[in-house]
């Protein structure tokens, strides 16, 4: 009996998902300009609550992940990830990829009633929820040394390098005895912020000394848990990416059409065109692969790991790339504060280390293809 053939791989965008990436790209042109984003982070509050609130519970998409009997919307990664290549393009100070991504799917994991309650929260907007694990944390890696239980759920150890734990309410605590939901204001409970490259998703260390919280799973279902969130968040970190990289190729041209140099526009100088002209190919193709990761994640494909891992590998260094291409080709305008390239090329640079490097995923697919590695 033959095997039944797996789904057709859809790269395209659908009715649905264009009109929510409108409807996304509206409320970031209105409420998340380069400028209000460069004065949120010269006054060292870059998380904008009011822009949240209208993204995440007006908008609808902190539930995208969750399903309709929770609270949901009963969407899916395809969805999500238009989000996120929308936020990836306005480098937005958001929590989205750590409560609406990470943070759900660990809790969707999880399967209990505490979990549910929480996914409610999360999903109608009402609170922001981030798991206290290093961003950079990858796929198919080790789990970190969990959280010490010294009894009755009393939780003492530290974690480093926790993304968006100074805006959080509620910290995902991998103890070894299980998972827990720790108020992020909760006695024993202090978040060092951390000075990271990039302004817009900030680091903090999170310690705790005898905090109690609620105990959502067993470590088995929290270690599982964690494993599949962190392959879905790797996956729909390259539309961020993705995003990244289409803004700086759009600014680029645009400026290289109205710069004029001896006379001519900068844009029209041969070795100009095909700078950009490669980098054109390499967003392309990064769509591409960017697409067929949320297309697996959402269709629950076999390949999925390996389509992941393939995505990270390759989107990681084109947002790289056109970052550092945006940066240079605007000339002296591009090194400013002012000008919003570093924000993007700030971006770039820790997205690439974030839920594991290119190296990383490089040596994924190298196992799921079984290739042997280089001799020493």
């Amino acid at each position: 009996m033959s095997s039944p053939a797996a789904a057709p791989l859809d790269l395209l965008y659908s009715e649905a998902e264009e009109e929510l990436r409108t409807a996304v790209r509206s409320l970031l042109a209105a409420r998340c300009a380069p400028a209000a984003v460069l004065g949120r982070i010269e006054g060292g509050s870059p998380h904008d609550p009011g822009l949240w609130r209208v993204l995440a519970a007006d908008i609808g998409t902190a539930g995208l992940l969750v399903p309709e009997k929770l609270g949901g919307q009963g969407a899916g990664h395809r969805e999500a990830a238009v989000v996120l290549e929308e936020l990836g393009r306005a480098a937005a100070p958001v929590p989205y990829l750590t409560s609406a991504v990470l943070s759900t799917e660990i809790l969707l994991g999880c399967e209990s009633a505490e979990s549910a309650d929480l996914l409610r929260e999360l999903a109608a907007g009402r609170r922001v929820c981030v798991p206290a694990l290093p961003l950079t944390l990858a796929p198919g890696a080790p789990l970190p040394a969990p959280v010490r239980d010294s009894g009755a759920g009393s939780l003492s150890g530290s974690v480093t390098s926790v993304a968006d734990a100074v805006c959080a309410d509620v910290l995902l605590v991998l103890a070894d005895t299980g998972l827990y939901a720790v108020p992020a204001d909760a006695a024993g409970v202090s978040r060092t912020p951390l000075v990271a490259l990039d302004l817009t998703r900030p680091l903090a260390g999170v310690t705790f000394g005898g905090a109690t919280g609620i105990r959502l799973a067993d470590p088995a279902t929290a270690r599982a848990a964690i494993a599949g969130a962190l392959l879905s968040g790797a996956g729909l970190l390259a539309s961020e990416q993705l995003g990244t990289a289409e803004w700086c190729l759009s600014e680029t041209v645009a400026y290289l059409r109205t710069r004029h140099q001896f006379n001519r526009p900068l844009g029209s100088f041969q070795a100009l065109k095909h700078r950009l002209a490669r980098l054109w190919l390499d967003v392309a193709s990064a769509r591409a692969a960017a697409r067929a990761a949320a297309d697996a994640l959402a269709t629950g494909a076999a390949d999925a790991p390996l389509t992941v891992a393939v995505a990270q590998a390759y989107c990681s260094g084109v947002a790289v790339r056109a970052a550092e291409e945006c940066v240079q080709l605007h000339g002296g305008i591009g090194m400013t504060w002012e000008h919003p390239a570093h924000l993007h090329l700030k971006r770039a640079k820790a997205d690439s280390l974030a839920l594991g490097t290119a190296g990383h995923h490089r040596g994924l697919v190298a196992d799921f293809a079984e290739l042997p590695a280089p001799t020493p």
